[in-house]
């Protein structure tokens, strides 16, 4: 069975906009990581044709896009393969990802289409595929629409040039919609949290925040009106990234790792925006944000008696526990969140409902989403979160047209918000953690770490083995969503482990994780890192 073209958040490349055949354009992006407009156009034909997990009446579909240098000609073929093949398309213009799932449901859309690589190099994109109620598309949906793909680009089907102009240009575009728009929604949803953590209304608590905040919105969608909007907020913000050339260029969350750390003289000498202009400042102070190029997950950095330490997913997400007046609350955290995450989260919320998910920020929403898919209906703001530690905060949102209706949706801008009001309460990011560390090797062969390889089973036994000499009985682990992942856990007197192995679904390289409960010793796990890195390198790396 020929395998589906989405990876961990849709599909991703490097771009080129040379002249290929459908036939070339499939080859190219399989064999070659390459995104082409031929790609793009026959991929607009197969998302018209496949309704099945794509819900919604009609045949609109929203497009949005961030500021990379090929998106024009990408969003001009794919608005030409579903204008020919039926759907009325509208353009929304620059935007986040988190604005694009707004604009499905504003615009009442069966389908939304972001073209974008998130924190990926520049000179990659790709696309993101929501359903009607904003949701990130299914794999089963993706393997229909890869299995259409490829009938359709075995067909002749030739266009003349004067259709193929017309049929190039949207329905309808709204080019100064996205800012507006997401403005108005991220002034609701402060609102809704300020009701929810009874946090800042005008101005924040002395000392908890530095005047100015560094915000770094990776040279993206926000760069020109998210610290404006801050500021009549009574919080000094001031953007690094304003004036950058290119998205993610030395800038925004992309290049940290969730546990980073810097000296004061490794940040002065950092070729980074943000953590080369940040400024010694009292422990505990937060003292910058940033947001990945398409908008969609922000990481926070926090000054340390010798320097700055970045504020990842899972502490925020004990911040925002920490401050919850509420009992009740979903909680879902992907496979590489703090194993101690879980248990803080009971110790706020006795009564909380936890969800161990893949990677990936849609299996989150869909670990906290209604069982039949559906928007979440309740009266006020629904008690659901849903994290990973790359900074994807998942939280609802009130649908646009139906504050009784929430969706669920990763917004780099809404985790900030929520974080300050939080912070500005007096919640702490000091929860009991544990130990975690990630290391991957690059330029792999993914498709050669799979269930049924050789060095599967290799890689499995050595963690086997190690965990059972310091820690306890080992036992291997599947979660939906990542089939060939290796996922191996013990529990022991001492604590408890789990150790994990995945090839990444939006680069060319295999990830080896290891998370510790707090007092599980971390230096054996230090030896084991570097035997299978080794194991890894050399099955999946050489040629």
């Amino acid at each position: 069975m020929e395998s589906s073209f989405f990876g961990t958040d849709g599909i991703r490349g490097k771009t080129s906009v040379q002249t290929v055949d459908e036939a070339e354009a499939i080859d190219l992006l399989v064999n070659e990581r390459t995104l082409t407009p031929a790609f793009m156009r026959v991929l607009g034909e197969a998302l018209s044709h496949v309704q099945p997990g794509l819900p919604g009446e009609g045949e609109r579909v929203v497009i949005g896009w961030d500021r990379r240098p090929h998106n024009p000609d990408l969003v001009e073929a794919l608005t030409l393969g579903l204008r020919l093949t039926g759907s009325e398309v509208v353009h929304i213009g620059e935007c986040a990802t988190p604005t694009l799932h707004h604009a499905v449901l504003a615009f009442g859309a069966r389908i939304g289409c972001m073209i974008t690589a998130s924190h990926n190099p520049v000179t990659d994109s790709g696309i993101k595929v929501f359903d009607a109620n904003g949701y990130k598309s299914t794999p089963k949906t993706e393997e229909d629409i890869s299995r259409t793909l490829r009938q359709l680009a075995a067909e002749d089907r030739e266009v003349d040039e004067v259709d193929r102009r017309s049929a190039a240009r949207p329905d309808a575009v709204h080019k100064t919609w996205s800012a507006e728009a997401h403005a108005a929604w991220l002034t609701h949803r402060w609102d809704l949290f300020g009701d929810l953590f009874g946090g800042c209304s005008e101005a924040l608590a002395d000392g908890t925040f530095a005047d100015p905040l560094l915000l770094d919105c990776a040279g993206g969608f926000g760069r020109g009106w998210l610290a404006p909007w801050f500021a009549q907020r009574g919080i000094a913000c001031r953007e690094v990234s304003q004036n950058v050339t290119l998205l993610n260029d030395g800038c925004g969350a992309g290049d940290f790792s969730p546990t980073q750390r810097w000296t004061h003289e490794e940040a002065a000498a950092s070729t980074h925006r943000l953590i080369s202009q940040l400024k010694p400042a009292p422990e505990g102070q937060w003292v910058g944000a940033a947001l990945d190029g398409d908008g969609d997950r922000c990481l926070l950095i926090q000054a340390t008696s010798t320097g700055y330490k970045v504020v990842d997913g899972d502490a925020m997400a004990a911040v925002l526990m920490a401050a919850s007046r509420d009992n009740g609350w979903s909680f879902a955290a992907s496979i590489e969140s703090d194993v101690a995450l879980p248990s803080f989260v009971r110790t706020q919320d006795p009564t909380a409902k936890t969800h161990e998910t893949a990677v990936g920020d849609r299996w989150l929403a869909f670990a906290l989403r209604p069982a039949e898919g559906g928007l979440l209906q309740h009266t006020s703001m629904p008690l659901c979160l849903g994290i990973e530690d790359s900074g994807h905060l998942i939280l609802p949102a009130p649908h646009p047209m139906d504050d009784e209706r929430w969706s669920l949706v990763g917004d780099g801008a809404a985790t900030l918000c929520a974080v300050l009001q939080a912070a500005d309460r007096g919640a702490s990011v000091d929860f009991e953690r544990g130990w975690k560390s990630r290391i991957s090797v690059t330029e792999s062969h993914r498709e050669r770490w799979h269930p049924r390889a050789e060095v599967f089973e290799t890689v499995a036994q050595c963690i086997e083995t190690h965990l059972r000499e310091h820690v306890g009985s080992p036992e291997r682990r599947t979660v939906k969503g990542e089939a060939n992942l290796l996922l191996i856990a013990a529990e022991g007197p001492g604590g408890a482990a789990s150790v994990g192995v995945r090839n990444s679904g939006t680069q060319a390289k295999t990830t080896l994780s290891v998370r510790l409960s707090p007092g599980t010793p971390a230096e054996p796990f230090v030896g084991l890192m570097t035997e299978v890195r080794h194991l890894l390198a050399s099955a999946l790396c050489e040629a």
